[in-house]
C-alpha cells in the first residue's frame, strides 16, 4: 500500500481504519494497472492520469467514489452527483462492505470511463473515454 494512503487510513478511528484498509487492499488488487495516491487529501486510483475511484471520511462514513459511477447502473451506488458522473456509497462498518459487488464496481470502473484528466482544458465539458 502507498505509504501517504497508509498514513491517511492510519490518522482514522479503529472502525473507519479497517474500512479504509479493505478498500484500499481491494482496489490496489483489483486495479492492478492503476497508479494511487493521496489527491485533494483522500486517496484516489488512477488509470492513465484520469480518476477512477477514491475514499475520504465524511460525516455519514467512509465515502467511496467511483468518478464514472452514475453510468454503473448500479443500485447501491445511490449517491449520484449533480454536476458530473460520479456515484458513491457511504460505509459505517466494514461488514457492510459485499466484496463481490465492491469488485464488480471496480470492474465497471476499468470498462466505463469519463476523461476528468481533461475537464479543466474542456472548461468543464466531460466526454466519455470508455
Amino acid at each position: 500500500m502507498n505509504k501517504e494512503i497508509k498514513a491517511y487510513n492510519n490518522l482514522q478511528n479503529i472502525n473507519d481504519k479497517e474500512i479504509c484498509n479493505h478498500l484500499a487492499t481491494t482496489i490496489s488488487s483489483e486495479l492492478k494497472e492503476s497508479e494511487n495516491k493521496i489527491w485533494h487529501a483522500h486517496p484516489v486510483w488512477f488509470l492513465n492520469g484520469n480518476p477512477i475511484v477514491g475514499y475520504s471520511k465524511q460525516k455519514k462514513g467512509i465515502r467511496l467514489m467511483f468518478w464514472s459511477g452514475a453510468d454503473f447502473e448500479e443500485l447501491n451506488l445511490n449517491i449520484i452527483g449533480e454536476k458530473f458522473k460520479d456515484a458513491s456509497i457511504f460505509y459505517n462498518n466494514v461488514s457492510e462492505i459485499k466484496s463481490r459487488e465492491l469488485k464488480r464496481w471496480l470492474k465497471k470502473s476499468i470498462e466505463i470511463q469519463w476523461d476528468y484528466k481533461n475537464i479543466v482544458k474542456r472548461k468543464g465539458r466531460l466526454e466519455r473515454l470508455k
